[in-house]
């Protein structure tokens, strides 16, 4: 798609084809400013996906339990998805033709897996590729393209002094953008991790060690520039969290969302932003005398029980968390629950004499094929439960609504 991009972006092209009968030509296309060309493919990508090659030790898709669904173990590494989709590389497989191209076609900003830049670090954490990665890096960069560097943060790993060399390595380059530093997270289908920073002190430590570089940024670049996971927020202070939460300014266009920074603040801000929708969904569920519980992860407990205990829908729009036993570990998102931990939770609940009549569940547990994780569809959970289940948006100024809408 991006050659297609590259080659077809003035007003006039040639372009040669191959029919379904095996005749060939070629047909001159012509277009007005801003007009489309009226041709669509079935993907982005024409000759597969560039996978990963390298040996990182705290790799989540490493530590998938078997018997999944073979695209979940798919570990792509291809610049080509990190320039059009988003998805983070380390620039290990990157040839020199690769490279070439990317400084040609200006494949810019690219989204770059970093963790550390000593090498004993990089090595430990990546692989014997890991050196080449970096002097890709730096090549990339001196050339003018522009990055959003990532690091997952191991415990004893590159945190402390080799965090802050890392960070200041990527302040050094004006082409970094952000860098965006993330807890490692792990499951009980492994054997090397037992730990991350679930400890208020650890947790607080992170955000220390960031806080030099987000205010040298903020002084000079205008923008705190290094941004911590909301993890580590949530970690370091529990049930104030919602008073010690950066402000929305703080994540500007909110860049890093997908990466788990600023999705707190986002959530809270589309729920002050929703009053109304809040009290008239009271109103009707008062009316009809009913109450509707939320599924999450145990994620969300610091945020969406006090925010619900202050508003009209105290007692009406009731958080149900499920724990994420299907991946143990300290896996505890929303996005990464299973149908059958959730039936599991919502059986449980009701045996125990827990009144649920209406369930709804994020979009986020959902593929774009309605599959959970465990490739179960909406409804084959609702064949295993009693209770009715809905499927909902993710964010408040939607879900509120939707909710509404569902009840009688």
């Amino acid at each position: 798609m991006i050659d297609w991009r590259w080659l077809s972006s003035g007003y006039e092209i040639e372009v040669a084809y191959l029919d379904a009968k095996g005749e060939r030509g070629t047909v001159r296309l012509e277009r007005e400013p801003g007009e489309p060309w009226g041709l669509t493919f079935d993907g982005v990508l024409f000759d597969g996906v560039k996978t990963c090659i390298n040996s990182c030790t705290f790799c989540f898709m490493r530590q998938l339990p078997q018997g999944m669904r073979p695209s979940l173990y798919l570990r792509d590494d291809d610049f080509r998805l990190s320039f059009l989709q988003g998805t983070f590389i380390t620039c290990t497989n990157i040839g020199a033709q690769d490279e070439a191209r990317i400084v040609e076609q200006h494949l810019s900003p690219l989204r770059v897996s970093l963790h550390a830049v000593s090498p004993e670090a990089r090595n430990a954490l990546i692989g014997n590729r890991s050196s080449h990665g970096l002097e890709v890096c730096k090549r990339l960069l001196a050339a003018g393209i522009e990055m959003h560097l990532q690091v997952v943060l191991v415990p004893g790993a590159n945190d402390g002094e080799e965090l802050r060399r890392t960070l200041e390595w990527a302040y050094a380059y004006p082409g970094v953008l952000s860098v965006g530093v993330v807890p490692l997270g792990f499951t009980k289908h492994q054997g090397g991790f037992c730990a991350s920073y679930n400890d208020p002190e650890d947790a607080r430590a992170v955000l220390a060690a960031l806080l030099p570089f987000q205010e040298r940024a903020l002084a000079e670049r205008g923008n705190p520039w290094a941004f911590a996971a909301d993890e580590f927020y949530r970690n370091a202070f529990g049930a104030r969290l919602l008073e010690n939460l950066p402000p929305s300014s703080f994540y500007g266009g909110f860049d890093l969302y997908e990466d788990g920074i600023g999705i707190i603040r986002s959530f809270v801000d589309s729920w002050q932003e929703s009053a109304d929708a809040a009290a008239r969904l009271a109103e009707r569920l008062r009316g009809a005398q009913a109450t509707v519980h939320c599924v999450a992860g145990c994620a969300q407990r610091e945020y969406l029980e006090p925010l619900l205990a202050e508003s009209p829908l105290r007692g009406l729009l009731v958080p149900f968390p499920v724990k994420n036993s299907f991946f143990g570990g300290n896996v505890d998102v929303t996005g990464l629950l299973t149908g059958a931990d959730i039936l599991a939770a919502l059986n449980v609940a009701s045996h125990a004499g827990e009144a649920i009549r209406l369930a709804v569940l994020p979009a986020v547990i959902f593929n774009d094929d309605g599959l959970t994780l465990d490739d179960m569809s909406l409804e084959d959970m609702q064949n295993g439960s009693d209770v009715r289940l809905a499927v909902v948006s993710c964010n408040p100024s939607g879900f509120l609504e939707e909710i509404a809408g569902l009840i009688p």
